[in-house]
């Protein structure tokens, strides 16, 4: 697939394929790519902030993102327009430019995710421990059976619920195989039980 643009959203936060994220939206920047995505049905790409703040001057993202789609509309308690969207596809960012209005847009080349594979033997606790932590934080994040055999969708989960860092979580998010992504995830588990 060649590479197209995409407008950027850095913010303090790693968001995976298939992961919900909400934002509360009130830069002008932000309000003009949130109207354009929702009357052309497009999308926007989140990435994490290397440098800078979320709000203010353009923040540098990091190379690597997801692909997001606005699945929903609300108001904030402040009377601020929120947005709730979803993780579609990673991508890399090949070279970035700023509008006149402070948006960052990328050039970027976007990686479909690839057809499931089954958890590996080495593995599947992972998967009955990301299914015990669904089932103790209940509600909408149970999903079917099947998803919790799935090793990219386990690997993508538990990156977003155990307290891992954001840089361990970026790294993870860069991780093009699912094995691996799971391998990285059980290296790191010793390290969540010392903090």
């Amino acid at each position: 697939m060649g590479a197209t643009d995409l407008p950027l959203f850095p913010l303090h936060t790693v968001l995976f394929p298939g992961g919900a994220l909400k934002l509360r939206i009130f830069e002008p920047r932000y309000l003009d790519l949130i109207r354009r995505c929702s009357r052309d049905d497009s999308r926007f790409g989140v990435c994490l902030v290397i440098d800078g703040e979320e709000a203010g001057a353009p923040a540098l993202p990091a190379a690597w993102g997801t692909r997001a789609r606005i699945t929903d509309f609300f108001s904030t308690r402040e009377g601020m327009l929120g947005i709730a969207a979803t993780g579609e596809a990673r991508f890399r960012v090949a070279r970035t430019r700023v509008r006149d209005n402070g948006l960052i847009v990328g050039e970027v080349q976007a990686f479909e995710e690839a057809p499931p594979e089954e958890l590996r033997p080495e593995h599947c606790l992972l998967g009955q421990l990301l299914e015990r932590l669904h089932d103790q934080v209940g509600g909408s994040l149970r999903a079917d059976k099947a998803c919790y055999d799935d090793a990219a969708w386990v690997g993508y989960r538990l990156a977003e619920l155990l307290p891992f860092s954001n840089a361990h979580r970026q790294a993870l998010l860069q991780d093009d195989d699912p094995h691996s992504r799971l391998q990285r995830i059980t290296e790191l588990l010793p390290q969540l039980r010392r903090a």
